[in-house]
């Protein structure tokens, strides 16, 4: 491999990218509304949900705890008269849950034995919004625990026990960290592949690329030349979005950021190679964007950037194993939410460096067929 030739190539695709404005907007617009939209719009938080209340004991315990509700912002209580109206409150969807607090609800608080029965409340929920409807259950809880332990024989919940729950890592269970450090997976692995497929494609039709192999340039240093350029932009691309996490979202990561940028880099190269190796084997533009799309299905739904792999049935999870995403999402949300470094991530990142080899030497041999 000549680097003479390898500088060349390099400054060739940097003027070409840096020609192109559109690309070039491409580049640092999308990373960062992605970045910005999946924090904020795909969000489970419980914040300012509706909540129906229908007090049927109208005590100062009950009214305690539907004030304690609505303390911590999580939920707007709205009082029904009756159960017909919560019901119809519900099924309209002018509110997304309903509590029922019974007759003896006081009674029973205050009079329970120690290891007896706690009060019971009935909620309700709108099953269409199943993950809201999950972490609204753990707010209930929690909060009408809580409630409860102090409206109970002067702040001693009945038995005596005390229960102390403490979160690890993200002790305010707050989300937008943990989408945060998966976007990094989704726009590393969709953006990179779709930049990369596109472009080659783009040059082959327009001759450019077939005149490039015809020159003393070897198909390693083409290959380096397309990948390095890009490679750089997109590292560029991954301590912007950092930084502006950092400003606009709160959100650092907790372990090295040095780390993770030099972990996410080579990640780009590894995802740049699979786009390189779409344009290789397509024909048209719109060829190697179908099949970027297509295997963009699996990144968002088997990746764990959405939705945990753990709840999949078991061959699925095998599946999602030969992902590459799957196991830099887990390395970006390891180091930004628990701070780990490398030797806890050791594994992972082997696995990381086996994925890129191998897809760097298919796309390299992709384009030794096209010579």
């Amino acid at each position: 491999m000549s680097l003479r030739r390898l500088r060349t190539l390099l400054q060739r695709e940097v003027r070409a990218t840096l020609r192109d404005p559109f690309t070039v907007a491409v580049l640092i617009a999308v990373p960062l509304a992605a970045l910005l939209s999946f924090s904020f719009v795909l969000s489970t938080e419980v914040v300012s949900l509706r909540l129906g209340v229908l007090d049927a004991s109208a005590s100062s315990a009950s009214r305690r705890l539907v004030a304690e509700l609505a303390a911590g912002g999580a939920f707007e209580p709205r009082r029904f008269a009756n159960r017909e109206a919560l019901e119809q409150a519900l099924v309209g969807g002018e509110i997304s849950a309903g509590l029922v607090i019974p007759p003896d609800f006081e009674r029973a608080l205050q009079g329970r034995a120690p290891g007896g029965d706690a009060p019971q409340l009935q909620v309700l929920y709108d099953g269409a919004e199943s993950v809201l409807a999950g972490n609204a259950e753990a707010f209930l809880q929690g909060i009408a625990t809580a409630s409860g332990a102090q409206l109970v024989r002067g702040g001693i919940p009945a038995g005596g026990v005390r229960a102390s729950v403490h979160a690890l890592f993200n002790p305010d269970l707050d989300g937008t960290p943990f989408m945060v450090a998966g976007t990094f997976g989704f726009v590393l692995s969709f953006l990179t592949t779709l930049i990369t497929a596109v472009a080659v494609v783009n040059e082959r039709l327009g001759g450019t690329f077939d005149q490039l192999q015809l020159t003393p340039a070897t198909n390693l240093e083409i290959l380096l030349g397309k990948l390095l350029p890009l490679g750089a932009m997109f590292a560029l691309d991954v301590v912007l979005m950092m930084v502006v996490a950092g400003l606009l979202l709160g959100v650092w990561p907790h372990g090295s950021a040095l780390f993770f940028v030099g972990v996410s880099s080579f990640y780009v190269l590894t995802s740049l190679a699979l786009g390189l190796f779409f344009s290789a084997t397509s024909a048209t533009a719109a060829e190697a964007v179908q099949k970027t799309v297509l295997a963009s299905v699996p990144l968002v739904q088997l990746s764990g950037f959405a939705f945990p792999i753990r709840n999949m049935p078991l061959p699925v999870q095998w599946l999602a194993e030969l992902i590459p995403a799957t196991h830099y999402i887990r390395v970006s949300r390891a180091i930004y939410l628990r701070g780990a470094g490398p030797l806890e991530l050791w594994f992972e990142l082997l696995l990381l460096l086996g994925f890129g080899v191998l897809l760097v030497g298919v796309s390299l041999r992709a384009l030794s067929r096209r010579t």
